[in-house]
């Protein structure tokens, strides 16, 4: 048997040994949705509302009820097209309410939470496997006392892109790679994001394909070796190593290379589609999100943004806040290099905190952008686990109340664009 027969449990056992990950993700969930139901009827509005038919959540319901070519042209000249929207998530709207007496709205809703219990279960399951399991319990609450945590629960895609990309990074890091490049194709075809997990995909297969190439010019002696002293490393392992598997070896090169060929299908396919669709050829999906002032301009328009904070002031404490956020995400991001994250976990956070970082646009949104690079939130979860029980469960409890709250304020107030 091998290291990685013994590292991949049969799913009744993995749903078992992740299920207090879970009960403590729901749980904590539960507290936001009924903080929020309490603040929305103190200021006589409705919490579902604002979960399921507000802001993105009705541009997903519009593509479900009528399909792609609805758009909104404002007085400045800019247009708005329901194709910078990702068709999966309406395509499960669309499937749910056809087989169940539900609204596209509440179709929107009820495939958010699923989607964000399965995110919560990949995420423990790339943190079990990589840090032990303590930690991926840890990492799941970590994931759900964020502040904008409650946009998890929203009928948005973010639940279900982390969902598709965390598991998709678990089928890398354990050698499945058509499982991999099929879940990697559905994160594409959820959100423009989804390059992050084809990158991540992409890197771990070139890498696994320059180790084996590597290996074969060895000379034999050296390759004897190699095999004895990992037969000698899996006969004596008991737990998971920072770097077990980081390249997501042990599986035939064919089947690396069909799931790095299935990996950009998902993206690529949809990008076409919208430049057939709008006769403005492989780059027309690029105009469709200059028409919502979209783009990637290296972070130069948000360095503008923050440096206008500081015109007064007020609103220079938050220029000060927006620092400190920025540079909290970049050392998150260090220390997970420095304590040896596996590549495809670098190489996900790293795209996804580009992508999100470096947009030029809705500023807002930078966080809520920001929810699905879990790998982030790692070095906090190892943090965390190495507290006494008792003294994690206080701290998450106090996060968890905090983040209930903001969420509540947040959502009444200007809420995600």
């Amino acid at each position: 048997m091998t290291d990685l027969e013994t590292r991949v449990a049969p799913p009744g056992n993995a749903l078992r040994r992740a299920a207090p990950a879970l009960l403590g993700y729901a749980a904590v969930r539960a507290l936001g949705l009924l903080t929020l139901a309490l603040w929305s009827a103190a200021r006589d509005k409705s919490a579902y509302t604002l979960l399921t038919a507000r802001w993105d959540a009705l541009w997903y319901t519009r593509v479900a009820e009528l399909g792609y070519g609805y758009e909104v042209r404002l007085p400045n000249g800019d247009v708005h097209s329901n194709l910078a929207f990702f068709p999966l998530l309406p395509w499960l709207e669309r499937g749910v309410a056809a087989v169940t007496p539900l609204s596209y709205a509440d179709a929107g809703f009820a495939v958010s939470l699923l989607a964000s219990l399965a995110a919560a279960w990949g995420i423990f399951a790339v943190a079990d496997h990589v840090y032990g399991r303590r930690a991926g319990i840890c990492a799941v609450l970590v994931w759900a006392v964020l502040p904008v945590g409650i946009v998890q629960s929203m009928a948005y895609s973010e639940s279900l892109f982390t969902s598709l990309a965390a598991w998709s990074l678990y089928a890398v890091l354990t050698g499945r790679w058509l499982t991999a490049g099929t879940l990697a194709a559905l994160a594409g075809l959820t959100r423009p994001v989804g390059l992050a997990v084809v990158a991540a995909v992409w890197a771990t297969g070139i890498a696994a394909f320059l180790r084996d190439r590597a290996a074969a010019r060895a000379p034999s002696f050296v390759r004897d070796r190699s095999a004895a002293s990992a037969q000698g490393a899996h006969g004596t392992e008991h737990a998971p190593s920072p770097t077990a598997d980081s390249t997501g070896g042990g599986a035939p090169a064919w089947r690396r290379a069909l799931g790095m060929l299935l990996a950009p299908l998902g993206a690529a396919g949809y990008v076409l589609w919208v430049g057939h669709h709008t006769g403005k050829g492989p780059l027309g999906y690029l105009d469709v999100q200059a028409g919502w002032r979209n783009g990637f301009d290296g972070g130069y328009a948000f360095a503008r943004f923050v440096a206008d904070k500081f015109t007064s002031f007020p609103s220079a404490l938050a220029g000060i806040g927006l620092i400190v956020g920025v540079g909290l995400v970049v050392w998150l991001y260090v220390v997970c290099v420095r304590q040896g994250q596996p590549l495809p976990l670098l190489v996900y956070a790293g795209v996804v905190t580009a992508l999100a970082l470096c947009a030029s646009s809705y500023f807002g949104s930078k966080p809520r952008l920001l929810l699905p690079a879990f790998p982030l939130l790692l070095p906090l979860a190892l943090a965390l686990a190495r507290l006494r029980t008792s003294r994690s469960a206080l701290v998450v409890a106090g996060v968890a109340v905090a983040s209930a709250v903001y969420g509540a304020f947040w959502l009444n107030g200007s809420g995600p664009p």
